[in-house]
C-alpha cells in the first residue's frame, strides 16, 4: 500500500509559496544593491543620517588662556560632528559652563537643558531653561534661548529674558545683550520693578 501524500502539507505550501517568492525577490534585490554600493555611496548615506563621529559621557573640558584657567564645561553627553565646513558639538542632555577669574575662582556659571557649539565660528547656543548666575554681583538671568560669542566674550538673546538683581526684577521682551561674565548687560524692550531705598530727612 502506497503512503498517501498529506493534503495538509500541499495546502500549507500553497499558502506560504507567495511569501517564499517575495522573500526570495527581496533577498535578491538586497544582495544586488549591496554589490552595487561602493564606499562613497555608503559614506553618503551615513552623512545623510548625520551620525556623530564621537560621543562622550560625563565629560569635563577645561579651557585655558596663557596657562590661566578661563572656563570649564560639564556635560552628561557630548556628540561631535566632524563636518569639514561646519564642525560642531551637540549637548542633548544639557550643559554647565563655569567662568573663572585670574585667581581661579568661579565668577559666573550657566546651565541649560540643551546646547550646541560651532567650533569654526566659536559660537554657542543654549536653549530650554537657560540660567546664568554672576556669583560676584548676585545677578541672575533667565531665558529660553541664549547665544554665546566666544571671540567677542558676549552673550545675547532675542527672546523674552529676565534679570534679577539688588535693584529688582527686570525683563526684556525682545531679549538682552551682556558680557559673558554678566558684569554689564542691557535689556531690549525692557520693563520691570525697581526697589527704591527710603531716605529720611534730618
Amino acid at each position: 500500500m502506497k503512503p498517501q501524500k498529506s493534503g495538509f502539507k500541499r495546502s500549507y505550501y500553497k499558502v506560504i509559496r507567495p511569501f517564499l517568492l517575495l522573500v526570495s525577490v527581496i533577498t535578491g534585490t538586497i544582495i544586488h544593491l549591496s554589490c552595487e554600493n561602493d564606499i562613497e555611496k555608503i559614506n553618503a548615506i551615513t552623512t545623510d543620517l548625520k551620525l556623530p563621529q564621537q560621543t562622550g559621557y560625563d565629560v569635563e573640558i577645561a579651557f585655558t588662556d596663557s596657562g590661566i584657567l578661563r572656563w570649564k564645561l560639564y556635560a552628561p553627553q557630548i556628540d561631535r560632528y566632524a563636518d569639514k565646513d561646519n564642525p560642531y558639538m551637540e549637548f542633548l542632555k544639557g550643559i554647565r559652563i563655569e567662568d573663572f577669574d585670574s585667581a581661579g575662582n568661579i565668577q559666573s556659571y550657566l546651565t541649560a537643558n540643551y546646547a550646541i557649539y560651532y567650533q569654526k565660528k566659536e559660537v554657542g547656543e543654549a536653549k530650554n531653561n537657560v540660567v546664568a548666575i554672576n556669583k560676584v554681583t548676585g545677578e541672575q538671568l533667565y531665558t529660553e534661548h541664549l547665544i554665546w560669542d566666544q571671540k567677542a566674550e558676549l552673550l545675547h538673546s532675542n527672546t523674552f529674558s529676565k534679570i534679577i538683581n539688588e535693584q529688582g526684577i527686570h525683563t526684556g521682551e525682545r531679549g538682552f545683550e551682556a558680557k559673558q561674565d554678566m558684569s554689564r548687560w542691557k535689556l531690549i524692550g525692557s520693563k520691570g520693578t525697581v526697589k527704591l531705598k527710603d531716605e529720611q530727612e534730618d
